[in-house]
């Protein structure tokens, strides 16, 4: 199978509905669906979080009247935002989780074809996620390991409860909410935008078009540099190949959903920029420069994930582009 075949089982799937859309249009709608799922989802994982600390005592409901009214925004924030697993796991999974249903809607009134031909077949469905996970853990473990070698990582000092075996409980909660924001990243940018606009026109377009676009989307995220734009691109481009490789959007919903856990809450650094709540089984910092280790944007942002992400995607193309055709699924 050639990698960039127009038969390929995603673009065969993506033409397998009444209407493909066009490419800027296309591109409008991955904008506009993420953030309608923002505030489809954002209230209610707000109201939830909330609800949450208040049952668990956090604060009370007059502290939290106060905080509200106070006008400082760091003030507000710190009531919003979740600071425990369960809590990141209601907020990631009601965030994210809308895209799904947008995603459903619009394919079902529009393209008229059903959700799983984004490539979600259930064939070796299981398989083909516990191998993407095992992916997504050893290249992010090989990201840690090359800053590591260099010595520019090193045990965060001070022991909590939020990590080691005590965040254990935390750490597998957020683990729940990382496999609905991975997998619904996934499934607009490779499972629809990148088969739409390859169907309709050509495999390296919606390739490029979706890798640049996943990036794009995280521009504001806090702590953005130019090397964490590109490696941000690099990620894009290297879970395009590999959707397009494996013929199916499984592993790379495990992949996505491992690296971003592995980042947060198995090492303990930030996440594209932010903190990752819930806890961390190992609590480990940057201490070399931000140019090779990510600094405040974590190790996304930094040559060493480069490195690998570019030496996956050479990977990828070299199996993908060897691997013999497998049965396409043909939807009536």
């Amino acid at each position: 199978m050639r990698l960039l075949s127009p038969q390929n089982q995603l673009f065969t799937l993506a033409r397998s509905g009444k209407r493909l859309p066009h490419l800027i249009v296309a591109i409008i709608l991955a904008v506009v669906f993420i953030f309608a799922a923002q505030l489809i989802g954002g209230p209610i994982a707000i109201i939830l979080v909330l609800l949450t600390s208040l049952a668990a005592g956090q604060f009370t409901s007059a502290q939290l009247q106060q905080g509200l009214s106070s006008g400082d925004p760091a003030v507000v924030m710190s009531y919003l935002f979740p600071d425990t697993g369960l809590e990141q796991a209601i907020f990631l999974i009601c965030s994210f989780g809308p895209i799904f249903l947008i995603l459903w809607a619009w394919l079902a009134l529009f393209e008229k074809r059903p959700l799983w031909t984004i490539g979600l077949e259930r064939p070796a469905a299981w398989q083909k996620y516990l191998r993407g996970g095992l992916v997504g853990l050893v290249m992010f473990m090989v990201s840690v390991g090359i800053s590591a070698a260099m010595g520019f990582i090193a045990v965060e000092p001070g022991e909590s409860s939020s990590t080691g075996v005590l965040a254990l409980g935390g750490v597998l909660l957020v683990l729940a909410g990382w496999m609905v924001q991975g997998a619904a990243e996934e499934a607009l940018t490779r499972g629809w935008l990148l088969p739409v606009i390859g169907a309709r026109y050509r495999p390296w377009l919606g390739i490029l078009v979706s890798s640049l676009l996943f990036a794009g989307l995280h521009s504001l995220n806090p702590n953005l540099s130019l090397i964490a734009m590109l490696n941000l691109a690099l990620f894009g481009l290297f879970a395009a190949l590999y959707a397009l490789a494996d013929q199916s959007m499984w592993g790379v919903f495990s992949i996505h959903t491992v690296w971003n856990w592995a980042q947060g809450n198995l090492f303990g650094f930030e996440v594209s920029g932010q903190p990752a709540p819930g806890g961390t089984l190992f609590n480990l910092m940057e201490i070399g420069p931000d140019w090779l280790t990510g600094g405040p944007f974590g190790p996304e942002g930094g040559l060493a994930v480069t490195i690998v992400l570019v030496i996956s995607c050479v990977v990828v193309w070299l199996v993908g582009s060897r691997r013999p055709d497998s049965n396409k699924v043909t939807v009536t």
